[in-house]
């Protein structure tokens, strides 16, 4: 079953990844990804959808999901290197999946958050991600052309 980023969530202060599961009546329910226990999370903690995510490069921006989709590529679906690898390993790791990241705003921390979210979902979700439907550049639907 693809993984749909938008329903993946970090949150702060806490290890690894949640999926969210429910609205509730103070903030919402999230269950881990790795234990699968369910908690109440409140409005005010600071939470973090994976397909908000983006990463520095040179151009401008990359999204998280082509971030990952490029890890995979690179990994052919297996686990990444540890996030305690040695930091110039986890580096040279980055120049060859995103070799345009900004050095000087892309950090050796955010690549080790990067590692750990990337080994959760191969570990306890999928690595084939939910597509967003393509719609026109002002969000409408493009024109359909009349029947001849």
């Amino acid at each position: 079953m693809a993984t749909d980023l938008k329903k993946v969530l970090s949150i702060s202060g806490q290890p690894g990844l949640f999926e969210y599961i429910a609205q509730a009546r103070n903030g919402f329910v999230v269950e881990a990804m790795a234990t699968k226990h369910r908690s109440s999370v409140p409005t005010t903690a600071k939470v973090t959808t994976l397909a908000d995510v983006s990463i520095y490069t040179e151009d401008g921006e990359a999204s998280l999901k082509k971030v990952l989709e490029s890890m995979r590529d690179a990994l052919e679906g297996k686990q990444a290197m540890s996030s305690k690898s040695n930091p110039d390993d986890i580096k040279k790791f980055f120049e060859k999946v995103l070799p345009g990241y900004d050095r000087d705003r892309f950090y050796v921390s955010h690549m080790k958050k990067v590692l750990d979210w990337y080994n959760c979902l191969v570990q306890y979700a999928s690595l084939e991600f939910v597509e967003e439907e393509e719609e026109g550049a002002e969000g409408e639907k493009p024109a359909q052309e009349p029947a001849e």
